[in-house]
């Protein structure tokens, strides 16, 4: 099997970056970290952290949870995604994809209940977990992308 560039997969909201990256084959999200910050609009020092992580990784693209309504309006959670998208091109000059993130953090919300996790702890962990959700959904897209090119070359 062959060794691709990695995947960084971020859950961007308004005061931390929940962040994972992918396994070098693209099959597995681990969650790593979640990057906090003072204010919303703060956004130096998170930007550099991420640049030491794509570093750390061997990163090639980048996953950013896009987190539309649920009747799939855009908001204003989905501007200042935008923004932050367009730095993280701009600073790292890496393909960065916006992934459907809605449902993530109400399923990390889940795991870590099912897992035992008390209340007033689970925030440290959700953004991560979250960003983890995002970044699988990816990979598996991802995997489904490459069996049915397999599958259209073994129909020739």
């Amino acid at each position: 099997m062959k060794e691709h560039k990695r995947i960084l997969g971020l859950d961007f909201g308004s005061k931390t970056v929940g962040v994972a990256v992918s396994d070098p084959f693209l099959l597995v999200a681990q969650s790593l970290e979640t990057i906090k910050r003072e204010r919303e609009n703060k956004l130096r020092q998170t930007l550099a952290r991420i640049d030491e992580i794509i570093a750390e990784y061997d990163v090639g693209s980048i996953v950013l949870g896009f987190p539309k309504n649920m009747n799939n309006t855009l908001g204003e959670r989905c501007e200042k995604t935008l923004e932050f998208k367009d730095m993280l091109v701009e600073r790292t000059g890496l393909e960065v994809v916006l992934w459907d993130e809605r449902l993530t953090s109400i399923e990390a919300e889940r795991v870590l209940m099912d897992t035992g996790v008390r209340r007033e702890n689970r925030k440290q962990y959700i953004d991560k977990i979250a960003a983890s959700f995002i970044l699988q959904s990816y990979l598996g897209y991802l995997g489904n992308c490459r069996d049915n090119e397999k599958q259209e070359e073994s129909d020739i």
